[in-house]
């Protein structure tokens, strides 16, 4: 795993020891991501191609992958669409709310029974900063059938 607060230094190394080199497209795919917070692979691109129009969602997939093999980026499925990339820092619970789509965050140790009953009972280690959970936000809770029409 890599070190994200070492972010270019310890992208650079750990490709240069797998006989790899830093691209400048691999650099803009890991500002975006950084930028970003949250992102698509669409979104990264979109934010990739401001600096660098020609980079094509092909290489966007293909270096988010390899940041991903290398442990600098992860990425978590909030709902039906594509994934979204953060850095491998992020240790948290996305909360979806399946009304108005808005995502939220929590820290990942509320999920800590869940993950000691799991590991107990089945023995499955569960990733708990791996995991988004579909609900309603409070205000769509709070929201009235009237006032929605």
């Amino acid at each position: 795993m890599l070190d994200p607060a070492g972010g270019s230094s310890a992208l650079r190394r750990t490709l240069h020891q797998r006989g790899l080199r830093m691209t400048p497209q691999r650099q803009l795919v890991l500002d975006a991501v950084r930028t970003l917070g949250h992102a698509t692979p669409e979104q990264i691109c979109t934010e990739v191609q401001r600096a660098a129009p020609a980079v094509n969602i092909t290489t966007i997939y293909r270096t988010l992958d390899l940041m991903e093999r290398i442990g600098l980026v992860r990425h978590t499925h909030l709902g039906h669409g594509a994934p979204t990339y953060s850095e491998q820092e992020h240790q948290h619970v996305h909360l979806v709310c399946h009304s108005c789509g808005t995502v939220t965050e929590a820290a990942s140790d509320l999920m800590d029974g869940l993950t000691r009953r799991l590991r107990s009972d089945i023995g499955f280690e569960l990733d708990p900063s791996h995991v988004a959970l579909s609900g309603m936000c409070s205000t769509c809770r709070e929201t009235t059938p009237e006032e929605l029409s």
